[in-house]
C-alpha cells in the first residue's frame, strides 16, 4: 500500500470520526431551541428571520445521512481520488460543528462566526463532490450545505437586529431572506443532477413564512417567493432547460 493510499484511508477515519462527534453533539450538550431571546442587548422575542421549530426536524435526516456517507466512505470509497477530494473541507465543517450547540447556548456571536466557518468548508466540499456514488455522497453533503446556508443567514439575521444594527427585525429579515435567495440559486445552478440543497433552502424559506403567518405578511410572502425562486433551481437541476 503507497504513501497516498494510507493518506486517504486515514482522511476517511477522520471523517467519520467527525461525522460521529458532530451527529452525536445534541447527545453530549443541553440540545438546541434556538438562540435565547435574552442573549441580546435588544431581546428577539419571535424575531420574523427565524423559521417555525418544525424546520429543525431536518437534522435528524441530515446527521443520519452524513454519517452513512461517512461510514460508505471509509469501508467502500477509502481509495476514491473523487471522495478524497471532499474529506479535508468536510471534515473541518463537521469538526467546528461538533461544539456548535454547546457555543451557540453561551454566545449567538461565537455560534454565528462558526456556522458561516461551516457553511463555508460545507459548501467547497460540495462543490468538489463527483457524481460518483450521488446518493451516498454529494446528496447528502448538499441537504447539510442547504440548510446551513439557510441558517448561516437566520443567525445573521438575529445578530444584527439584536445589536440594533440599522434596520429592525422585518428589515433583517428581509435583507437576509434576499441573500439567501441570491446565494442558493447561485449555488444550486452549480449542481446540475442535485436538487438537495435547494431542497434544504425551500424547507427553511416555508418554515419561515409559516413563522411569520401571524405576524409580518411582508416576510411570508418574500419567503413563499424566494422558496418558489430556489424550488425552481432545484427543480431545473433535475430536468435541465
Amino acid at each position: 500500500m503507497d504513501d497516498q493510499t494510507d493518506t486517504r484511508r486515514m482522511k476517511a477515519v477522520l471523517v467519520l470520526a467527525a461525522a460521529l462527534a458532530f451527529v452525536s453533539s445534541p447527545f453530549w450538550s443541553s440540545g438546541f431551541g434556538g438562540f435565547d431571546p435574552n442573549a441580546y442587548p435588544v431581546p428577539q422575542v419571535d424575531p420574523p428571520v427565524q423559521p417555525a421549530g418544525y424546520a429543525f426536524s431536518i437534522w435528524g435526516v441530515i446527521y443520519l445521512w452524513l454519517l452513512a456517507s461517512a461510514g460508505y466512505g471509509l469501508f467502500v470509497r477509502a481509495e476514491s481520488a473523487g471522495w478524497d477530494a471532499t474529506r479535508w473541507p468536510l471534515m473541518v465543517s463537521l469538526v467546528v460543528g461538533a461544539p456548535w450547540i454547546s457555543v451557540a447556548i453561551l454566545s449567538p456571536v461565537w455560534a454565528t462566526v462558526m456556522i458561516w466557518v461551516m457553511l463555508g468548508s460545507a459548501l467547497l466540499a460540495l462543490l468538489r463532490a463527483p457524481v460518483e456514488d450521488r446518493w451516498l455522497l454529494q446528496a447528502p453533503i448538499a441537504l447539510y450545505a442547504g440548510w446551513l446556508t439557510a441558517a448561516s443567514f437566520v443567525a445573521t439575521g438575529l445578530l444584527g437586529a439584536g445589536y440594533g444594527v440599522i434596520a429592525g427585525g422585518v428589515g433583517w429579515a428581509w435583507a437576509m431572506l434576499l441573500a439567501a435567495l441570491a446565494v442558493g440559486i447561485a449555488v444550486q445552478r452549480n449542481l446540475p443532477g442535485q436538487p438537495f440543497y435547494g431542497a434544504a433552502i425551500v424547507w427553511a424559506l416555508i418554515a419561515v413564512a409559516v413563522q411569520n403567518i401571524d405576524g409580518s405578511v411582508a416576510v411570508a410572502a418574500l419567503a413563499l417567493i424566494g422558496a418558489a425562486g430556489v424550488g425552481r433551481a432545484a427543480f431545473l437541476a433535475i430536468r435541465p432547460g
